[in-house]
């Protein structure tokens, strides 16, 4: 899919391209006076669009990966240029959002059912330009602008997608091409799998296949920059590679491929099913189970037009995939041109004699004549339905055949509908056809459809590409079945709109992804069961999945967005457009398309049924530089919101900026950390310490399963004072919220930005005041003071924010925890400060001197609270910034016997975990 963008907003005529705008330049310059070559080359370096910014933020939860692209540009030139942006994304993502600045104006993108008689339009345009400027796996996304001299632009383009698991791993693949070297270039990819996060790999960069790469040093290894933090579940990566460091890479700017490999723990045979807010999604992949038998025919093309190389590297691969087959698995090899030949007329087993005079048989054949793609399929389906039907083997074998072309049907049945049909008609369910197509003139589109309707994958493999080493991958992938006749139930009256359930082969090393919506809110669980044949055995599995009290009032569409939600509409759309595609009938084509186009719309995503059209939006308080935060950000919309103020869709709009000057509540947690509890209705101040260790991330506040509210803290370590007696110091650097009511909602804040990804994502700056909300949810940053979260108006959170201009060894920029308004939390909240809200605590005895107590003067007096007896010392600690001083009584020894159990159970396994371990029988994080 390409999408191309002649946005003229007002301006001189977008005309042409960037190559067209340089050969007009350089002819003008001839008209003119001629100017010396080198003048002439370092003018038009001058007047070149600078890209300022060109950042990538991918979050991944449960293999569905959100990614927003942002990219700043900066006309130099004396006059208004023309500036394109461009992005290769991958094939199975769907853009979800565009948004463009210019200056002081803002063009959101708005996704729009797509006329009929302008979709063919676009269509013819986007396929021949995907032709030139696509690369296998990928689709191009253009936008191209005219922008006054001296101005900047900022591009902001979202998409999502399912990481598919191929050969044991999901890949991950973001495109860092930004054309030119980059002051300020970064990619950060964040995983968080609740199943635990396992052989986790950044590729070496894979640069451009296209010509003229201008590829510098061999960068083998691990891409410079990258950085990798990594617990059980959740996983950071960070590339963020200097001028210097992109230069040595690929001095043109074109670094390549930023590929993530990974996989997750499997302990359940079953699958790891996730339910939430209504939605419900099963990942099944089993492992240890004996392969299946293969009978397999190779369909090669042998045609004029595989001649040289091509031909050449098919029959090295074929060579290596015959010894890979098993001695159970059975094979014939077929090549057609305008003839139809055949190795053998049966199949045969694999011996090594049998492998020897197949690898022969190949050697010989020699490319000539026209392509017969009918024929060839019809007697490779013959000799697999023979084989069946007249040898005693077992039912639960897999039949396949791997088909090769180059090119079209040109000789025998050449029509299109009439090669599907026959094929389905023949292959009757029980035959696999995987397609390679190889090159520029295949009929991909055919290709696709045999291996869609006979339970099949496709490949593409470009002219340049080695279609031999993909050859053999695509045969990895499908070398080791080991179940056949995969059928997902699911109660009818619990489940409703569930996507696909049946599938004919699960092959080791792939996934199966079922997702549904429930239809009993109020169920207890969801029963579920897998059936299929491994061989001689029938394979049954079943279990229970408790599910949470689901939430009332929850609205769909884009407002109601969580990431199993979006996952059964990514799902449920791919279904939808497949079958509309591949669609014989016309009134079934029609419902199927009508289908797909209102889903489409209504969760947001750019499909062939669908537009994505730019709309001016007004512009309020801050300028073009304000949303600067957004080059790492999540998403264009709540950004464009937020510059914008109020109007358009609902979502984030501009509230007053929260005043510094604030007055909370003492309860809280700041500097090295300190930890301060108030009880106001006695009028009573606890405080204590806790010693932790950097890296680790404590339970602040935990109420997920009442008011849906957890708080956690990272600490960061710093050396400690001379002085002092510690061995180091420890703060506050990350403090991390998950809102999950009304709709659910992530918080992370650092001493620089605020990261919001509810659905619609967004990060704003900490050096600059502004204030967004969205149904229930505020977040108010004071300039370089403090950020407030306000949850439904019952909860609010204050985070002071510590920097320091020249910070000494021991000091760190950090961050202090205020809990402003705890109204909202429950009684049973827990967490180092929760467990203490809505308590009661009274002294056993009095002070000495209670009117005028002395700092550090020792006492004998005991805390009663929550059924502990606490011995306690009366203290002065200074909170706001160390503006105010307040009187505490001091719990020693890590707050031991304050506290409920130990610092462990107060450990979370990453910033996001809302498990306890109190009793509460919480789920862990998502």
């Amino acid at each position: 899919m390409l999408l191309l963008l002649g946005l003229c907003l007002g301006l001189p005529l977008c005309a042409g391209s960037l190559e067209d705008a340089r050969t007009r330049d350089d002819t003008s310059e001839q008209v003119g006076r001629r100017l010396p070559r080198q003048a002439r080359l370092l003018q038009r370096l001058k007047t070149k669009p600078l890209m300022t910014e060109f950042s990538v933020k991918s979050t991944i939860i449960s293999r569905y990966a959100f990614t927003t692209v942002s990219c700043r540009m900066l006309n130099r030139a004396s006059e208004d240029q023309e500036i394109e942006f461009q992005m290769q994304i991958p094939a199975a993502a769907f853009i979800t959002n565009f948004t463009l600045l210019i200056g002081d104006k803002v063009y959101q993108g708005e996704i729009t059912g797509r006329e009929k008689k302008n979709g063919d339009k676009v269509k013819e345009k986007r396929n021949k330009t995907s032709e030139d400027n696509g690369e296998k796996g990928t689709d191009m996304f253009r936008a191209s602008v005219v922008i006054p001299s001296k101005d900047k632009a900022a591009f902001l383009l979202s998409y999502e997608e399912l990481l598919q698991r191929r050969l044991g791993k999901y890949e991950h693949v973001i495109s860092v091409r930004p054309q030119q070297l980059v002051g300020r270039l970064m990619v950060e990819v964040n995983i968080l799998e609740r199943s635990g996060v396992e052989s986790l790999e950044v590729l070496p960069l894979q640069h451009s296949r296209q010509k003229d790469s201008g590829k510098g040093e061999d960068n083998s290894g691990l891409p410079p920059s990258t950085v990798i933090n990594q617990n059980d579940t959740f996983a950071k990566i960070t590339f963020k590679p200097s001028v210097v460091q992109q230069a040595r890479i690929a001095q043109n700017g074109i670094l390549g491929d930023f590929i993530i490999r990974y996989d997750v723990n499997r302990e359940q045979s079953i699958g790891d099913i996730q339910v939430l807010d209504g939605y419900f999604v099963h990942y099944f992949a089993p492992k240890d189970l004996p392969p299946l038998p293969k009978n397999v025919v190779f369909v090669l093309d042998s045609s004029a037009s595989m001649v040289g190389t091509k031909l050449r590297q098919t029959k090295d691969a074929l060579f290596r995939i015959l010894h890979d087959l098993r001695p159970q698995d059975h094979f014939n090899i077929i090549g057609f041109s305008n003839r139809i030949k055949v190795w053998k007329d049966h199949l045969v087993s694999v011996t090594p004699d049998n492998v020897r005079d197949g690898k022969v048989y190949i050697h010989h054949m020699s490319p000539t004549g026209g392509t017969d793609i009918n024929g060839a399929l019809q007697r490779g389906i013959k000799l697999l339905n023979d084989y069946v039907a007249h040898n005693d083997i077992e039912d639960h074998s897999v039949s396949l055949i791997i088909f090769l072309t180059d090119g079209k049907p040109t000789v025998g049945e050449t029509h299109t509908l009439k090669i599907l049909n026959n094929t389905k008609e023949a292959a009757r369910g029980q035959i696999c056809i995987f397609t390679i197509g190889i090159g520029n003139d295949v009929d991909f589109m055919l290709l696709e459809k045999l291996s869609l309707e006979n339970c099949g994958l496709t490949r593409r493999v470009l002219e340049e590409d080695d279609a031999g080493s993909q050859l053999i991958g695509f045969y990895d992938e499908i070398r080791t079945p080991l179940l056949s006749d995969i059928r997902v139930d699911y109660p009818p009256a619990s489940v409703e709109h569930a996507t696909r359930t049946v599938f004919p082969n699960y092959f080791n090393g792939s996934e199966i992804v079922t997702a549904g919506k429930l239809a009993d809110s109020q169920a207890g669980r969801l029963h579920v069961e897998v059936t299929a044949s491994n061989g001689q055995r029938f394979v049954l599995l079943k279990t229970d999945v408790p599910l949470e009290p689901q939430q009332a009032g929850r609205g769909g569409g884009a407002e109601g967005r969580n990431h199993v939600e979006r996952l059964w509409s990514y799902l449920t759309l791919k279904e939808l457009l497949s079958s509309w595609r591949h669609s014989g009938d016309e009134r079934e084509k029609q419902r199927l398309g009508q289908s797909a186009r209102t889903l489409a719309v209504a969760r947001g995503f750019l499909t062939p049924l669908t537009a994505l059209h730019l709309r001016r939006r007004a512009l309020q308080t801050p300028q073009l530089e304000d949303a600067r935060g957004a080059a790492a950000a999540l998403g264009p919309e709540p950004v464009l919101q937020r510059l914008r103020g109020a109007g358009g869709r609902p979502g984030p709009a501009l509230k007053k900026p929260y005043s510094p000057r604030i007055k909370v509540s003492k309860t809280s947690v700041d500097g090295d950390p300190h930890f301060v509890v108030d009880f106001p209705l006695r009028k009573l101040t606890v405080c204590f310490n806790i010693d932790g260790q950097p890296g680790d991330i404590l339970r602040l506040v935990s109420d997920h399963a009442d008011s849906g509210v957890t708080v956690n803290g990272e600490l960061i370590g710093a050396p400690a004072p001379p002085s002092g007696h510690k061995k180091q110091r420890t703060y506050f650097g990350t403090i991390t919220i998950l809102v999950n009511k009304p709709k659910r909602s992530y918080l992370e804040i650092t001493p620089n930005r605020v990261i919001w990804d509810g659905g619609d994502r967004l990060v704003l700056p900490c050096n600059q005041s502004t204030a967004v909300g969205s149904r229930g949810l505020e977040v108010s940053v004071s300039a370089n003071a403090n950020v407030t979260v306000t949850i439904r108006s019952t909860v609010a959170f204050v985070i002071l924010i510590h920097l320091y201009k020249k910070p000494a060894p021991y000091q760190r920029n950090h961050l202090g925890f205020y809990i402003s308004n705890s109204e909202g939390l429950s009684g049973n909240c827990h967490g180092l400060l929760g467990q203490f809200l809505n308590k009661d605590a009274s002294l056993t005895e009095e002070p000495t001197h209670p009117a005028f107590p002395k700092a550090g003067e020792q006492s004998e007096t005991f805390l009663k609270v929550k059924g502990h007896q606490v011995p306690v010392v009366w203290k002065q600690r200074k909170i706001y910034n160390g503006e105010e001083q307040v009187d505490c009584w001091f719990a020693r020894n890590n707050a031991a016997k304050l506290i409920d159990g130990e610092y462990k159970d107060y450990l979370a396994t990453h910033p996001f975990d809302s498990e306890t371990t109190f009793g509460l029988g919480l789920s862990r994080g998502l």
